[in-house]
């Protein structure tokens, strides 16, 4: 229901295309995932180490943030 609503396709659509889909994009499709995949993990590495040199502490906000929202809730 969900896919159907933000890509505009149902399963036996997807399957279809699957199955009539030439070897290349298949291949395009992987080298895409790849290239974003490394991509992604690459600039989040950077903002995290980025950050770390800043000297914010993510970690404490976190915790900081979740013992105060438990604390309220009681």
């Amino acid at each position: 229901m969900v896919s159907e609503i933000l890509f505009g396709m149902d399963e036996s659509t997807l399957a279809y295309d699957l199955q009539r889909a030439h070897s290349a994009d298949i291949w395009f499709l992987r080298a895409r995932f790849w290239f974003w995949g490394i991509v992604s993990c690459v600039s989040s590495f950077m903002i995290g180490q980025a950050l770390a040199v800043l000297g914010v502490n993510t970690l404490s906000i976190a915790w900081n943030g979740l013992v105060d929202f438990w604390n309220h809730l009681w």
